[in-house]
């Protein structure tokens, strides 16, 4: 029963690293329940600290991968009307995956700040720090999936 459960939680593991970049994937949930799938093994054991922790850490990733978009946009000039957009385009975005959540974010701010009446320029400079908050967000899943593997790495040997 170990070693299904440890092929189950590489799967998991492999699949979060994935989902960490496609957005059809929850890539730190899905490195969480690898994590599990390792722990309920009698080869690792994680102490209920860290599976605390880590839990904690991944609903604020999981939560800033939606907010941080939204806040890029914000620092790089935008108003209230390109953090909405920006908001609309990331659900919009979902729909049309993978592109979609790329390009949601972005445009949205981008046409949220034209509905506000900004000009051209300040739509884009707030569409750009949308996408910038969005790459941020994703490099930040990846270090989260990435720790969880190196965690599972390092306790097998």
């Amino acid at each position: 029963m170990d070693i299904f459960m440890m092929v189950l939680g590489g799967i998991c593991l492999v699949v979060a690293v994935l989902g960490s970049v496609l957005p059809a994937l929850p890539g730190p949930p899905m490195a969480y329940v690898g994590i599990l799938f390792f722990h309920f093994t009698d080869c690792l054991q994680f102490t209920s600290k860290q599976l605390v922790v880590w839990g904690i850490m991944v609903v604020i990733v999981q939560l800033l991968d939606y907010i941080v978009p939204m806040l890029g946009s914000k620092y790089a000039g935008g108003t209230k009307w390109g953090s909405w957009g920006c908001v609309a385009g990331t659900v919009v975005g979902v729909f049309f995956s993978p592109w979609g959540i790329v390009l949601g974010p972005f445009l949205g701010a981008v046409i949220g700040e034209l509905l506000g009446n900004n000009d051209l320029k300040y739509a884009l400079k707030s569409g750009v720090g949308s996408l910038l908050g969005f790459l941020f967000g994703t490099v930040v899943k990846l270090i989260l999936c990435g720790y969880f593997i190196w965690q599972v790495i390092a306790a097998c040997f």
